[in-house]
C-alpha cells in the first residue's frame, strides 16, 4: 500500500466501525434515525503550516498564496434512542488547493522551496466522528444535550513545485459535544446551536454551528446558518492551525 494509501484506509476503517457501532446498538420500539445533509461554501481565515514543526518555515496559505472559496459538504446518520439519548456517525471532508509564489525560501518535508518559483498548496482535512449525548435539560419549547464526541482526523498537507512533498497524520481526538434547540411555542420556525470542542497543551479543536431552523413538514427540517472549524496542533512534528468559516443550509430527514 502506498504512503498515500494507508492514512486513508485507516479512516475509512474508523467510518465502517463507526457504522457498525450503529447498527449493532441495540434499538429499543421508541427510537428513531435521522439523515442530515449539509452543503455550503467555505472561505479560510487562517491555514499556517510549519513541516516538522520543529525546524520546518511557517507558512500561510492565506496570506502567502491564495485560497479561493471553498465548496463544503458533510452527512450525518443520527439514532435517536428513546427521549433521552442519540447517537450520530458524521462524515465531513475539506480540501482546499492554494497557489502563487511564496516571497522566501520555505524548508517543509526537509526540502527547500525556493522564493518566486510558482508552487501549489494542497490541505486536506477529512474527519469522522461518532457522537452520544444525553439530554440534560428541557423545557416548553426548548432542550439542552451534553456528551462526547470521538473524532478520527485524517490530514494531509502537500506542498507541490519544482518537487513535491506530504505529510500524511491520522489520529484520533476526543472531543465534548454540547447542543441547544430553541422553538418558540412548538411554531415550526427555531435556533439550533451546536458545537464539538476540546483543548489541550498540544493544540485544540473547535466546531462550532449556529442556525436558523425551519419545519417543513412532519419529519423534515431545514436549517441556515453558519459554522465555524478552528484548531490545530503545535508539536515538534507538525505545526498547523487552521480557521474555517462556512456559511451552510441542510435538511434533517426522518428515517
Amino acid at each position: 500500500m502506498t504512503a498515500n494509501g494507508a492514512p486513508r484506509a485507516t479512516a475509512l476503517a474508523g467510518m465502517a466501525f463507526i457504522v457498525a457501532a450503529l447498527a449493532a446498538w441495540p434499538r429499543p420500539a421508541a427510537a428513531g434515525m435521522t439523515a442530515d445533509f449539509e452543503l455550503g461554501a467555505a472561505w479560510t481565515g487562517r491555514n499556517d503550516q510549519a513541516i516538522p514543526g520543529t525546524g520546518g518555515t511557517r507558512f500561510s496559505l492565506v496570506n502567502d498564496l491564495k485560497t479561493p472559496v471553498l465548496p463544503a459538504f458533510r452527512a450525518r446518520l443520527g439514532w435517536d434512542i428513546g427521549e433521552t439519548q442519540q447517537v450520530s456517525a458524521l462524515f465531513a471532508p475539506l480540501r482546499a488547493t492554494a497557489r502563487g509564489a511564496f516571497n522566501r525560501d520555505i524548508r517543509f518535508c526537509g526540502r527547500t522551496y525556493e522564493a518566486g518559483k510558482p508552487v501549489v498548496a494542497i490541505y486536506r482535512f477529512d474527519s469522522y466522528r461518532l457522537t452520544w449525548r444525553y439530554r440534560v435539560a428541557k423545557g416548553a419549547d426548548w432542550a439542552m444535550w451534553a456528551g462526547f464526541t470521538g473524532k478520527i482526523r485524517d490530514a494531509e498537507v502537500t506542498l507541490v513545485g519544482e518537487s513535491e512533498d506530504s505529510k500524511y497524520n491520522t489520529g484520533f481526538v476526543p472531543l465534548l459535544n454540547f447542543q441547544v434547540s430553541w422553538n418558540p411555542r412548538g411554531g415550526p420556525a427555531g435556533l439550533l446551536f451546536d458545537a464539538d470542542a476540546a483543548a489541550a497543551s498540544q493544540g485544540r479543536a473547535e466546531d462550532v454551528h449556529l442556525a436558523f431552523t425551519w419545519r417543513l413538514r412532519d419529519g423534515v427540517t431545514g436549517r441556515i446558518g453558519y459554522r465555524m472549524v478552528e484548531g490545530g496542533a503545535d508539536v515538534d512534528e507538525v505545526y498547523n492551525m487552521a480557521w474555517i468559516h462556512y456559511a451552510v443550509m441542510g435538511i434533517m430527514i426522518g428515517l
